[in-house]
């Protein structure tokens, strides 16, 4: 029989928070890419426009990176926030921080009007919605994770997910319209800003879903046993995961290389890539993108149920060695200069990703103890994206300029693939693990010191 703290909740319940997280994520992930596209299309001719062309783009992806810098930073926060005082909170001031650091680029003046103030002004406003996704992603997914059903959770927790695919399609399809409709000129002079300002009416709906739902089951349970021992001092929850989960924070970390640095590499630097080397045109780059992450979006859910049925495990090293395999023909197709074998590369390199992504939610929450999930799952996740997204299309743009070929960059992706099959095969699998169950880092953290229980293991 289940427990209290881990029965199913009720299925419209469910669906609301299932909802509520989504929404959070879409918008949030629609900020971080609508940056990402733009930075590839008008902000090296925007705020760095007295260099060369491709310098221009390695110097506006540099500051496309410097969102990623502050992610670990929002993921330390966010994290040790999110476990004192609950994911619900934590998500509310995510959302603001992120939409409204995005609405204020839209209304930033331009390197013609202010000088190198713009580009110092675009850094500081990407530096906050770095931070602000640092904190968001753990506490949308462990909020499901951790209301859902346990024997479903791989696709309950799937669908925060599909968030990145949805904001991606948001900010790809704005920004494919507006160049459709628009001439160059005029996109560059005001038609970029509109998806930017379209933020805020966004940020306003994700805050009146977000609002109406409850903190996790499992998260009460766990705040009430510890206000129960307040006589004991609790430990800092950044000190437990170090001092109990340090290895399952390398695992998290390595297995998000392949799927972080093959992601920006495939929808991010290739609007460089199509666009300069193939010779594809701007629009043509973008609905294959457009095209290709509603495609993403409907199998991620698809490869979470799978998750549940054969494991996290499996279906993440699938998801890795076929991106490992794809590089090669993902570029040879894009070089064609074809629109159906551009579409075809992207399209199959997103599925292959979505095999990654979607177990990454359950499993990485089920790595991590209750008090200490937020912060674990979040630090695993951040801090790897400093290492794997921040510099994948900086790295891609500058393997490029030098060489002049596809082939380092393909190269480059299969080196974190390796990575990441190394950090999945030695993790345990975790599909059957009870989120409020007592784990052994969960009682080490949780009894006081010297207790004879410390240490005990569960079943």
């Amino acid at each position: 029989m289940s427990s209290p703290a881990t029965a199913p909740p009720a299925p419209n319940n469910l669906k609301r928070i299932v909802a509520a997280s989504l929404i959070g994520t879409t918008i949030e992930w629609y900020d971080f890419f609508l940056y990402g596209s733009a930075a590839a299309l008008v902000f090296n001719k925007l705020f760095f426009p007295d260099s060369d062309p491709l310098v221009g783009t390695l110097l506006s992806f540099l500051t496309y990176a410097v969102g990623f810098a502050a992610r670990p930073l929002g993921a330390l926060v966010f994290g040790h926030y999110g476990d004192r005082l609950g994911r619900k909170k934590l998500l509310v001031l995510s959302l603001l921080m992120m939409g409204g650091a995005t609405f204020a680029i839209g209304l930033l003046p331009t390197h013609a009007t202010v000088g190198t103030a713009a580009p110092v002004l675009l850094t500081v406003l990407r530096l906050v919605q770095g931070f602000a996704l640092g904190g968001e992603w753990g506490g949308a997914v462990l909020l499901v994770s951790e209301h859902g059903d346990a024997r479903r959770r791989g696709f309950w927790a799937s669908w925060p997910q599909t968030g990145a695919p949805a904001g991606q399609l948001l900010a790809t399809g704005v920004l494919s319209l507006l160049t459709a409709v628009l001439s160059d000129a005029a996109f560059t002079s005001w038609g970029w800003r509109i998806p930017f300002l379209l933020s805020g009416v966004l940020v306003i709906v994700g805050l009146w879903i977000r609002l109406s739902v409850d903190e996790s089951p499992v998260f009460k349970q766990a705040l009430a046993n510890a206000e129960a021992r307040k006589a004991d001092a609790e430990p800092l929850p950044l000190v437990s995961v170090l001092r109990h989960h340090w290895r399952d924070v390398l695992i998290a970390m390595g297995a998000r290389m392949a799927e972080n640095i093959s992601y920006y590499v495939i929808t991010a630097f290739i609007l460089v890539y199509a666009t300069t080397a193939a010779d594809v045109s701007k629009q043509t780059a973008l609905n294959a993108v457009l095209i290709a992450s509603a495609v993403h979006f409907a199998v991620i859910p698809a490869w979470g149920a799978l998750s549940d049925r054969i494991g996290r495990r499996p279906v993440y090293l699938l998801g890795a060695a076929g991106v490992g395999l794809w590089m090669f023909p993902f570029f040879a197709l894009i070089d064609s200069g074809h629109f159906g074998s551009l579409l075809l590369a992207v399209t199959v390199g997103l599925v292959l990703h979505g095999a990654m992504y979607a177990p990454q939610a359950a499993f990485f929450s089920e790595m991590f103890a209750t008090r200490m999930r937020y912060s674990g799952a979040s630090i695993g996740a951040q801090f790897a994206s400093v290492a794997a997204g921040a510099p994948a299309p900086l790295i891609a743009t500058a393997l490029l300029s030098e060489y002049d070929s596809s082939t380092p960059i393909s190269l480059y992706v299969i080196a974190s693939v390796l990575l990441t099959l190394v950090a999945v095969w030695v993790a345990k699998e975790t599909r059957h693990r009870d989120l409020s169950d007592v784990a052994p880092a969960d009682r080490a953290a949780e009894e006081p010191a010297g207790s004879p229980a410390t240490g005990a293991r569960t079943a």
